[in-house]
């Protein structure tokens, strides 16, 4: 009897209970609603195709991500928590396709709930054309001057060749990769420097660290200076002795700092043929000697040799 009474009470008026449970679920998802907050977020957008193909035509490198969630949850996570991504996997040939921008969650983002994640744009075209790989021959770009008075002599670069992959179309007209720019301007000595290989589009990727090791060798510049009708001397000869040079004098070409060359003046003595073996009258042909500075380098001298006629002095009644 008394079952029967609490199951009469029950039902009794049901519409109205139904309708204040209904009101009461409304009330509680609303007020949870209004206690959820949105997070905007930049996430890297990942294209992923089939190992013979690559994207062709430029796509957002960056993707916008909008997290909606109670504030403690979503303030937790971070650009790497989340992944976004375009799946072209399936294609096979070249073409252009367009497929929806979807996301992994990772790290923090994992367990969150309640977690709303909206992407924008929500979907892209990619062109996708053949892969390729090619290597590349590498050269600094080299800039500026160095300080006066120095020369760049010599310079090293490592790697030589760098393998770079990307579409076919794109990548065939690519020759010769580049550094980012080695500024010599006032440098007055050697140096090494580690520089960033320059990547001409970002549909390409580069194997390795990217980057290279640029070392150089920075001189004191030196000059060349020729200088003409320089006597010849003759040294060692015997006091009996004279001889007859025709008259030749010499030349050198030398090399060294600008300001040395200006200022020199050949000694009495730079150009000298020993004649301290001779013992004999006749004709001789003798090397000719040049004594250079240390601070000079000789280049080429003229004559190399000289033939001169060796008499006996004339004894004065």
């Amino acid at each position: 009897m008394n079952n029967n009474k609490l199951i009469i009470r029950i039902i009794e008026n049901w519409p109205v209970k139904v309708l204040s449970v209904a009101m009461a679920l409304i009330l509680f998802v609303f007020n949870r609603l209004n206690t959820l907050t949105t997070r905007p977020l930049s996430v890297p957008l990942v294209i992923e195709t089939h190992s013979t193909l690559v994207p062709a035509s430029a796509y957002p490198q960056n993707i916008r991500v909008n997290l909606r969630g109670e504030d403690e949850g979503i303030k937790s996570i971070t650009e790497s928590d989340i992944e976004a991504y375009v799946d072209l996997s399936r294609y096979e040939d070249g073409g252009l396709y367009s497929a929806p921008v979807q996301v992994r969650k990772k790290g923090n983002a994992l367990g969150i709930e309640p977690l709303e994640i909206a992407v924008n744009p929500p979907k892209i075209s990619v062109q996708l054309d053949q892969r390729i790989i090619k290597t590349l021959p590498l050269s600094a770009a080299i800039r500026g001057r160095t300080a006066d008075g120095f020369d760049l002599v010599s310079y090293t670069l490592f790697p030589q060749e760098v393998v770079i992959i990307g579409p076919r179309g794109s990548l065939e007209s690519i020759v010769e990769l580049e550094t980012d720019s080695i500024e010599l301007d006032g440098r007055n000595g050697d140096f090494t420097a580690v520089m960033n290989i320059v990547n001409p589009s970002p549909l390409f990727t580069l194997r390795g660290n990217a980057t290279a090791e640029f070392s150089c060798v920075i001189r004191p510049s030196v000059s060349v200076r020729s200088i003409e009708d320089i006597p010849i001397t003759l040294t060692g000869l015997a006091p009996a002795f004279e001889a007859d040079t025709g008259g030749r004098t010499g030349s050198a070409r030398i090399e060294g700092m600008q300001a040395a060359l200006d200022g020199f003046q050949p000694p009495p003595e730079f150009f000298t043929v020993d004649c301290s073996d001779l013992s004999a009258p006749g004709s001789y042909t003798l090397p000719v000697m040049v004594d250079v500075p240390p601070d000079f380098t000789l280049i080429r001298r003229e004559p190399e040799e000289l033939t001169l006629t060796v008499t006996l002095k004339e004894t004065p009644f």
